[in-house]
């Protein structure tokens, strides 16, 4: 082929050819074995790629969230479906367009910002207190460095800083509020007359109309998907008992020693300051003009004026609408140069201004001192014994959860080795559904793993199940059911009880209507209801929802007549509805009005004030990013996630 093809190839003009075959194909062909296509990225924003890893990360701990809340009553399954992934990358991309836009703003968090985000966090306090011991050893446990953490947190304030403030400039009026008051409170007059079961005339029931009611609704007759399970159980009572021994006092000495610092409250200081940021790189001219910004500011501090001034000039977003509170602070929690200055005043003072890196000029007044001491340790010795004993039972725990995990591992298509090894007796659950049981199987997460494909399937053990604290099982699948339809004999009474109830509505829409027509002819109420044996209710002042309408009064009348329109003419409205099981009622709308603004107080309307403007502010923000969006290439693949 090769020698055919050279024999042909003679002269400039096949020598053209044949270089125009190898340009095509060194290009076009043989990079395709040194090269191949990486892209990974599950989104593009602009030219800012959102990798694998950050989607992951963040449906993670999506998942680890939702398990940890009380109850854990969400499906693991929704994290696996398209909707739920596309929001978080949906999440993603709003984060880095928030990010951007912030950059180019000039937008930063002020270290004491950030540093006083960590001291309010609870993980970090002890008795009320940020614990600087403990936040190391908590960082520590969790492998993480006190900067990763710190600009984890500067992260997450920063992309609250823009949001906060477009949130805090949505306003609603005294008539936004009153409309809403009488849209959502609003009153009407009616007047309703109940219509009585109506008996089908024909209440024979043949076994073909049996048979083909039966095959018309047989998702209304099926028996659901069952399982049981036999399990292994852990919990304290499970293990050698060990833990609820009793420590020395050479232990309880040893681990004072050990955790000393959680009984020891370091000096802090009540703070407030005022911030004149400096941008990043900052020229000397711009240092003197903030400098100078901050003196005159400084010169005219009070006690008494230092939040206004602090509303009205800081630049530090966090703190400025408190008035420049930081609260409670320790050392170690702001910068050196910030630290320096706020313990060495005396309380009351206030400070001139003082320059911290990458942030500005700091005016700091030192409102109240809180002196540290530590606690005896006769005095902490009770929850010294507490600690050692939850420490040994969690030992305890771990290791036999280990074990288990390890012995179910072993041997995935059953529990009986891992009994036998640990003596851990197996216990069994009666059968369940997806909507679970009693005992373990009302847990959402065990409820889960009987029905994946891993256990009910391929038959395999689960994995460890975290109940609670210290109590977790294994389990595995004894028997399986799968949905079916309950056969005709046992649900016949049932057919028959659904036929009859079908013609008993529809002979009692076919009255009401009758009757309705009547009320639209003309025909006075009264004598309608006269004419049926039935009585007319009046009710005034009905809400959409409120306790003080009667209990008589049906919720689907309720319903109806709020889904009427207003009267017109000073004529009522006329409807039917339908109550179920061959009942109705016809009802007249007579009169519509706004809210009773006597029952309404100032406080009230403040409240709706402010939670109205918090849902305006929130919209705001959301189109404010859908503006952002549109004004940046935003591409999304969803191949990837």
């Amino acid at each position: 082929m090769l020698q055919a093809l050279r024999n042909k190839l003679h002269g400039w003009p096949s020598i053209l050819v044949l270089g125009i075959c190898v340009f095509a194909v060194a290009f076009f062909g043989i990079e395709s074995y040194f090269m191949t296509d990486t892209d990974t990225f599950v989104a593009k924003v602009g030219k800012h790629e959102i990798s694998q890893q950050q989607y992951q990360d963040r449906l993670n701990q999506m998942r680890q969230d939702a398990a940890s809340q009380p109850g854990g009553q969400s499906d693991p399954a929704i994290f696996d479906q398209l909707a739920t992934k596309l929001r978080v990358v949906n999440a993603l991309v709003d984060q880095q367009l928030l990010s951007e836009h912030e950059d180019s703003l000039g937008m930063v968090v002020p270290n004491a910002a950030v540093s006083a985000y960590i001291a309010s966090l609870p993980a970090f306090q002890v008795n009320g207190h940020f614990d600087k011991n403990t936040y190391f050893a908590l960082l520590a446990a969790q492998r993480m460095a006190p900067a990763t953490f710190e600009n984890q947190v500067r992260t997450s304030l920063a992309l609250q800083q823009l949001p906060n403030a477009i949130s805090a400039g949505a306003l609603v009026t005294p008539d936004e509020v009153q409309r809403f008051l009488d849209l959502r409170l609003q009153r009407r007059d009616i007047r309703y007359l109940l219509l009585a079961r109506q008996n089908p005339a024909d209440t024979t029931v043949s076994d073909s109309q049996i048979a083909a009611w039966y095959q018309a609704h047989q998702a209304d007759y099926m028996r659901p998907e069952q399982v049981s399970l036999s399990y292994v159980e852990i919990k304290p009572a499970t293990g050698s008992g060990a833990a609820s021994g009793e420590p020395t006092e050479a232990d309880l000495h040893s681990l004072y020693d050990k955790e000393k610092s959680r009984f020891v409250q370091p000096e802090q200081r009540e703070l407030s300051h005022i911030l004149i940021s400096l941008p990043h790189n900052a020229t000397p001219a711009q240092q003197k003009a903030a400098l100078a910004k901050a003196q005159s500011i400084a010169a005219g501090l009070t006690p008494a004026n230092f939040a206004e001034r602090a509303r009205k000039d800081s630049d530090d977003l966090g703190s400025r609408s408190q008035g420049g509170d930081l609260g409670w602070l320790e050392k170690g929690v702001a910068n050196a140069a910030f630290d320096a200055t706020a313990f060495s005043m005396s309380k009351g003072q206030i400070s001139r201004p003082v320059l911290s890196p990458d942030e500005g000029y700091h005016i700091i007044w030192l409102r109240d001192v809180r002196s540290g001491d530590a606690k005896p340790f006769a005095e902490v010795r009770g929850q010294l014994v507490d600690s050692w004993k939850k420490e040994h039972l969690d030992r305890e725990y771990n290791e036999l959860a280990g074990k288990l995990t390890d012995a179910t591992n072993a041997n995935p298509s059953s529990l009986g080795p891992a009994s036998q090894a640990l003596h851990l007796p197996i216990q069994t659950t009666p059968l369940f559904s997806h909507a679970g049981g009693a005992g373990i199987a009302a847990d959402p997460k065990v409820i889960a793993a009987a029905f994946s494909d891993d256990v009910l399937h391929q038959g395999n053990n689960s994995n460890l199940i975290e109940l609670g604290h210290n109590h977790s099982v294994i389990v595995h699948v004894d028997q399986h059911l799968p949905q079916a339809p309950r056969a005709l004999a046992d649900v016949r009474a049932d057919v028959v009880k659904a036929v009859l109830s079908q013609r008993a509505d529809t002979a009692a829409q076919a009255a009401a209507q009758a009757l309705l027509v009547r009320l639209q002819k003309g025909d006075d109420i009264q004598a309608v209801a006269d004419s049926v044996g039935s009585k007319v209710q009046t009710v005034k002042n009905v809400l959409r929802e409120s306790p003080e309408n009667p209990a008589s009064l049906p919720v689907a009348v309720i319903d109806k007549a709020f889904s009427l329109p207003r009267p017109a003419g000073g004529k009522p409205v006329y409807a039917s509805v339908d109550l179920g099981d061959g009942s109705a009622a016809l009802i007249a709308l007579d009169q519509v009005q706004g809210a009773d603004d006597s029952r309404i107080s100032d406080q009230q309307r403040k409240a709706l004030a402010a939670q109205m403007a918090q849902a305006y502010g929130t919209q705001e923000v959301m189109n404010y990013i859908d503006d952002l969006r549109r004004h940046t290439k935003v591409e999304i693949f969803q191949s990837r996630l």
